[in-house]
């Protein structure tokens, strides 16, 4: 297959002393790589799904954890930013696990990250056929006809992107732009509701609404399980890093991305939750409906709001799927490439270097079919599939910042590119504090029981899938040199060539 990019650029070059040469075209731009990581964080799609679940387990002044959840995803974002600095490839933590460690711990890091991305990609397809596309178009909800629309939904996306990078980022560009607009416009009308016409509640900000007052503060209590808002919207930052070789000056665009996708995200969501818990007039019947925020929108604006705010939801929905499936299938490529995978012969293939890796995104959008059973049987299991996606992820990052913990010291720094400074022993110490109260939130209570269940499955199947691999690929699995190897490794602390040099002072 032929290089697509000049031999000269430096970015291509910087990928062949990684050990693997261009295959895409590089037609992601600052903007695009923001995009792509807005995308699969998906505060709209997030908070329609989730916040009913802040109302029963900590009413509406769990809002107030959100800031904390961001302020500890954010310590998360920079290692991973310093990463993508550092590692300019696809395949994420696969890749990051790999040149940090070795390529077992890349592989179970890969294979974790792939689990969590089927999940997800299952779990915000349901949830738009069920919770925004069918009632938008009054359709009667039944687990056949939901499963069967997400089927087709699952095509359309891998069809878009197989068939083109460049139409699947535009497409992106403008959802998030319509986005961005939307939530802070609806945000001006709500507490223009609240404020103007007198609807509305401020004293809705400290109440614990269904709740009792009383331990609320307790342990493992409303307060630690409000925690799981944040944690469960403020995710996939990285996913802009996953698109690493096709992105123009990866090692500077890529890390500026993941962390403006992060705060923007962040600040516009708190500003939302503010708003809708103000304009909340009855939280008992808000917490008891379905799709309370649709609920909240209905009461104090009038019914047709409800249609355009689900159609908002959809356009959110349907790119935050596009984009979770075209980065597993980034994530499977990269990790088919180094013969990682079963299959990896097809799933390495990219016919078209400015479309996706085909065969990867059709394993990608099959893949979910599994969970989607396990939806259509039981439609409680939405929410559990979406707390496995919080907590596989924490897992995830939880390994990533330790090995990073663990050669930071000899990680040179480059000036113009990102880099944490002296910051970098309070960064992985905060960010360790904030994953382990993160780990203990998620895997203590009771409540999440059936999403650890879904963890372990994960688990036991990599087992299965890894045993098979060193079985049939036994060089590749235990290969320790090239790619994986230590001159590839090193590749993170040589000097920029002269050539990189002109390019980093032009640029």
């Amino acid at each position: 297959m032929r290089t697509v990019s000049p031999p000269t650029d430096p970015d291509d070059q910087l990928l062949r002393r990684f050990g693997y040469r261009q295959q895409f075209l590089r037609s992601l731009r600052p903007f695009e790589s923001f995009g792509v990581g807005y995308s699969f964080i998906s505060i709209t799609m997030a908070l329609f799904v989730s916040f009913g679940f802040l109302l029963s387990v900590a009413g509406p002044r769990g809002i107030w954890i959100w800031p904390i959840a961001l302020a500890g995803q954010t310590l998360v974002c920079l290692i991973c930013a310093a990463l993508a600095a550092k590692i300019p490839l696809a395949g994420i933590s696969y890749q990051w696990g790999s040149r940090l460690a070795n390529p077992t711990v890349g592989w179970w890091l890969g294979w974790l990250s792939f689990a969590t991305l089927v999940i997800l990609t299952v779990a915000v397809n349901y949830a738009f056929v069920q919770l925004a596309f069918q009632p938008m178009f009054g359709i009667t909800y039944t687990p056949l006809g939901a499963a069967v629309q997400t089927f087709i939904l699952l095509a359309i996306e891998a069809a878009l992107i197989i068939g083109s990078t460049i139409i699947t980022t535009r497409l992106n560009n403008m959802a998030v732009v319509f986005e961005l607009v939307g939530m802070i416009e609806l945000s001006i009308v709500l507490f223009s509701a609240a404020l103007l016409a007198g609807q509305g509640d401020w004293g809705n900000l400290w109440s614990t609404g269904t709740l009792p007052e009383a331990g609320w503060f307790s342990w493992l209590g409303p307060v630690m399980l409000a925690t799981v808002l944040g944690s469960f919207t403020l995710l996939g930052f990285e996913t802009a890093a996953n698109f690493a070789e096709e992105t123009q000056d990866p090692r500077r665009v890529v890390p500026k991305a993941m962390i403006r996708a992060l705060l923007t995200a962040g600040l516009i969501g708190m500003i939302f939750l503010i708003a809708v818990a103000v304009a909340t007039r009855d939280v008992t019947a808000t917490t008891a409906d379905p799709a309370p925020i649709a609920f909240i929108l209905e009461d104090v604006l009038g019914p047709s709001i409800e249609k355009i705010f689900l159609f908002f939801i959809c356009v959110s929905m349907f790119c935050c799927g596009l984009i979770t499936m075209a980065t597993n299938a980034r994530l499977v490529w990269a990790m088919a490439r180094d013969r990682r995978l079963p299959g990896h012969q097809l799933l390495s293939r990219v016919p078209r270097a400015t479309g996706g890796p085909s065969w990867a995104t059709v394993l990608a959008a099959v893949a979910p079919a599994v969970p989607l059973l396990a939806v259509r049987s039981n439609t409680d299991a939405l929410i559990d599939l979406f707390t496995a996606g919080t907590l596989m992820p924490a897992i995830t990052y939880t390994g990533t910042v330790l090995l990073y913990a663990a050669v930071a010291s000899r990680l040179r720094p480059e000036p113009g590119y990102f880099q944490l400074g002296r910051w970098q022993p309070l960064v992985i110490t905060g960010a360790l504090v904030w994953l382990a109260y993160e780990l203990i939130v998620l895997l203590g209570p009771d409540l999440f029981r059936a999403a650890q269940g879904y963890a372990l499955i994960v688990v036991l199947l990599g087992v299965i899938v890894f045993g098979l691999m060193w079985l049939l690929e036994t060089d590749a699995m235990r290969r320790q040199d090239d790619p994986l190897g230590e001159r590839a490794r090193d590749a993170m602390d040589e000097p920029p060539t002269e050539q990189e040099q002109r390019h980093l002072l032009s640029s």
